[in-house]
């Protein structure tokens, strides 16, 4: 498939200035920016057939951690926002379990979407990761599988969904719960979420919709899915600098392997 096959270039213009600069207007205000319709049918179509296909290569994990998943502060009481765990689980095949000529590997190569992703996030360069394995992910979620709470380490986040369940796996998500730059990590607020006492907003999406998230200030997750059909999303991430890889710990922890 070529570009134009994949990205609906009529709904989608992702070269022309002016949807760019509603996109990273609307990306500003809101702190997410939802693409409905992005991916073409039969794009979506072939991605979903690679993601069923290798779905029995997932590796999954359970794991708790943090909201701002940093290690136990022993400086804090074990139910203090800094220290309260979550958990989060899913099923992960890598980039190196993607195909060549998969629509995730040409989009994600792609000049004019990277050129575009870069203007609507303000990052002059974007560069693939230097490790095989975190450049393209595929998430699996089966029934009762979610992403607890979290702030994510990097400045934003790019997901297509694939496969939506019949119940359950909700984005939730508070924009702008702390300052990170600023070292304001809002554990009043935290608090206040993780007791019930705040109503999250809810980002409502379907197959083949592209997502650009700002989640290092922004909490969020995926409420547990509800249902027997797997919630199944692409991750399409990239690093400001070259030469960058995913830490050994993490690919560990994440993927079960380091290469």
């Amino acid at each position: 498939m070529i570009i134009e096959d994949i990205i609906d270039l009529d709904a989608h213009p992702i070269t022309d200035p002016s949807f760019r600069a509603a996109c990273l207007s609307t990306l500003d205000d809101t702190g997410v920016l939802v693409l409905e319709g992005f991916l073409r049918p039969a794009a979506l179509a072939a991605v979903l057939s690679e993601s069923r296909a290798g779905q029995d290569q997932a590796y999954f994990c359970t794991q708790t951690h943090s909201v701002y998943l940093t290690p136990h502060d022993p400086t804090f009481p074990d139910d203090h926002p800094a220290n309260r765990k979550v958990v989060s689980s899913k099923g992960c095949i890598c980039d190196d379990l993607v195909a060549a000529d998969s629509p995730l590997r040409t989009l994600y190569d792609d000049q004019t979407f990277r050129a575009f992703v870069s203007g609507v996030t303000g990052q002059p360069e974007l560069h693939p990761y230097a490790d095989p394995l975190s450049s393209i992910n595929i998430h699996y979620a089966n029934r009762g599988q979610e992403l607890g709470w979290h702030f994510d380490n990097s400045s934003f986040a790019i997901t297509l969904l694939i496969q939506k369940p019949d119940a359950g796996s909700r984005f939730e998500y508070i924009k702008g719960l702390r300052d990170a730059e600023a070292g304001d990590m809002n554990y009043d607020g935290v608090r206040a979420l993780l007791d019930g006492a705040v109503e999250p907003k809810v980002l409502s999406m379907d197959p083949g919709t592209l997502v650009l998230f700002r989640g290092r200030n922004s909490i969020h997750r995926v409420s547990p899915n509800e249902s027997d059909t797997t919630r199944m999303l692409a991750v399409l991430a990239y690093n400001t600098e070259a030469g960058v890889e995913l830490s050994e710990s993490a690919r560990l922890t994440f993927y079960g392997r380091l290469n």
